[in-house]
């Protein structure tokens, strides 16, 4: 194959996803930009789990197993810390994400409402006779739609395991710290 003929290939690929979005409108871009920015912050939190969120529990256990004394107020306190810590580092941006995955619909649902509008003013401008021009509209309504959920159903999933990770591994930091000594 050419590369000629290669560049041409991706140039369709290109074109389809160009086409997708004129299709659904003004909205789709937004809710491909929500997308983008959602699966960032998933591969972000992906990464730091399993890199440096090892690195940080590993850190607070040696501080924590270099303290002599462990049971009074003062070390308690120091333990809740410490934890609190690494669960900080843990939680960030889990907020962000699942506000993410709960505005895909929302942007599917704006897309509905923004195509259903260019349909009433091609109604009211042509009639119900000019059924290309109303297919436009329609199309406007229900792409987004269906990219809206699309888009939230691929990071629900993942948000839902980020969030009963992190509960899990604060939960674990918290056995591993015993108060003996």
């Amino acid at each position: 194959m050419s590369f000629l003929e290669q560049l041409l290939g991706h140039y369709t690929e290109f074109a389809a996803v160009r086409d997708f979005l004129e299709l659904g409108g003004e909205v789709l871009v937004a809710i491909a930009v929500l997308l983008l920015i959602m699966w960032a912050l998933i591969i972000e939190r992906m990464f730091y789990l399993f890199g440096a969120h090892r690195k940080q529990v590993q850190i607070a256990l040696a501080i924590w197993e270099a303290r002599e004394e462990r049971k009074s107020w003062h070390a308690h306190r120091i333990r809740e810390r410490l934890i609190s810590m690494v669960s900080q580092g843990l939680e960030k941006n889990l907020n962000i994400l699942a506000t993410c995955v709960a505005l895909c619909p929302l942007l599917g649902l704006l897309g509905t409402v923004w195509g259903m509008i260019e349909v009433f003013e091609v109604m009211a401008l042509s009639g119900s006779g000019n059924a290309r021009a109303m297919a436009s509209g329609v199309s406007k309504a229900t792409i987004p739609t269906m990219a809206g959920m699309v888009a939230a159903l691929s990071g629900l999933a993942i948000s839902a395991f980020l969030q009963s990770r992190a509960k899990r591994e604060r939960l674990l930091l918290g056995e591993h710290m015993t108060m003996d000594h």
